[in-house]
């Protein structure tokens, strides 16, 4: 069986692929741990920088104006959509019109503001169990965030984990194909290729196991108020509209806490007073204080340095300015809201770390037409998901390069602490 996992990517226990190795490891770490110099660099010299077929937005405001305006600046993300859904359309690869209105409309209807504080409540209590179980050392990565993400999600969504394979696996590769696969690595594609119908047909089974034991008998999860409304004769929730939605938000969605809360952690332990503010936040259950620690600490090291928009028609950027560029149908822009969120344009002392930021001063979770769909989920869980860690004292970095975060390119790897 070992031998199976390592070669099938449907029975992997490897969440991350192994880094890329020699030259190209290098390179790639290299340019990782150069970006916020090399945007810093250009924010101030060159904001709106084209390079060949590339446009680099650094600045806010044009930050902003890329993401809300998609007619021209559209999310490039249809075509591996394609390969992870079978086909079916889901509104993240659409642009504005009466489907991605329909489409988002009825997951608004299943995916409900009243769900947040149970998520929030969930979140903690499973962060607390996993702290509590740790004997004082904890992998934060995967035993506390990934952990509890895909316990949260998994549940709240209907996905149960599969008969044989990882969940996590899957999620994250898809995830990885889909926003963190830039050059189409062929090797990353024949195990997507693999993976994307094996989850379609593990969450088809399960709506049809569900159909078979009676809808009287459906958790309140996604899953199960979708296959409601089916039964009730809502004309939009089909077998397909219903497996592509709820596939691509299993995608979308657990894999991200992993990759940033570890980070939001790993830039408190680096502000002994910072991380004394969050620990008492924690300690006082001041919630609303805590998540703006959190927030701000992942301002410091977002899910990535930006995001790629491609251009469909000649478009101004920044018009009115000394800035202003016209960038060609064709070109593609990259979106570096990591940037952004360092502008000192539009955000007072950005190398100050403040946790009492305005909320528009942050583009975490994107802007506009394609802004992430899970956003008030990730506001409502992520900063709980450290709470019982930070409350704990004496919390500290394990000795050695365990204590250290490790990235394995856009993903946090690994992060060890210990506390009292």
């Amino acid at each position: 069986m070992s031998v199976a996992r390592s070669t099938d990517p449907l029975l992997s226990r490897d969440v991350l692929r192994p880094r890329a190795a020699g030259l190209k490891g290098w390179l790639m770490g290299q340019v990782m741990a150069a970006a916020p110099l090399g945007l810093g660099l250009l924010r101030r010299f060159a904001p709106l920088p084209r390079f060949g077929k590339l446009v680099i937005a650094t600045l806010h405001d044009d930050v902003s104006e890329v993401f809300a305006t998609d007619a021209a600046f559209a999310a490039p993300y249809r075509d591996k959509l394609d390969v992870i859904t079978g086909g079916e359309p889901f509104f993240l690869g659409l642009g504005d019109g009466p489907d991605y209105r329909a489409a988002v409309a009825a997951m608004r209807r299943v995916v409900r503001p009243e769900d947040l504080p149970r998520l929030a409540h969930e979140a903690e209590a499973l962060a607390e169990a996993a702290v509590a179980g740790a004997g004082g050392r904890i992998e934060v990565v995967d035993a506390l965030v990934r952990e509890v993400t895909f316990k949260l999600l998994g549940d709240y969504l209907g996905v149960p984990p599969p008969a044989e394979g990882d969940l996590r696996v899957w999620a994250t590769r898809l995830f990885e194909f889909q926003f963190a696969d830039p050059g189409g690595d062929p090797a990353l594609r024949v195990q997507v290729e693999a993976i994307a119908p094996a989850m379609r047909a593990h969450i088809q089974g399960e709506m049809d196991r569900r159909r078979a034991a009676g809808l009287a008998v459906q958790p309140d999860d996604v899953l199960g108020r979708c296959l409601a409304l089916q039964a009730a004769g809502e004309g939009w929730y089909t077998d397909a509209a219903i497996r592509t939605a709820v596939t691509c938000l299993m995608v979308g969605g657990p894999p991200q806490p992993p990759m940033v809360v570890p980070q939001a952690l790993e830039q408190l332990l680096r502000r002994p007073r910072a991380l004394a503010g969050a620990q008492q936040a924690a300690r006082d259950d001041d919630d609303d204080l805590l998540a703006g620690y959190v927030l701000e600490a992942m301002r410091f090291d977002p899910l990535a340095p930006g995001l790629p928009r491609h251009v469909t028609a000649d478009a101004m950027i920044a018009a009115g300015t000394p800035r202003a560029r016209t960038v060609p149908a064709g070109a593609t822009v990259l979106v570096a809201f990591a940037s952004a969120m360092m502008d000192d344009r539009r955000l007072p002392d950005p190398k100050v770390f403040n946790p009492q930021r305005l909320a528009y001063e942050y583009v975490h979770f994107g802007h506009g037409l394609h802004e992430c769909f899970g956003r008030h989920i990730n506001r409502a869980t992520l900063h709980l998901m450290l709470k019982p860690l930070l409350r704990r004292p004496d919390l500290r970095r394990a000795p050695g390069a365990a204590g250290r975060l490790s990235k394995n390119g856009v993903f946090a790897e690994r992060l060890v602490v210990e506390f009292g």
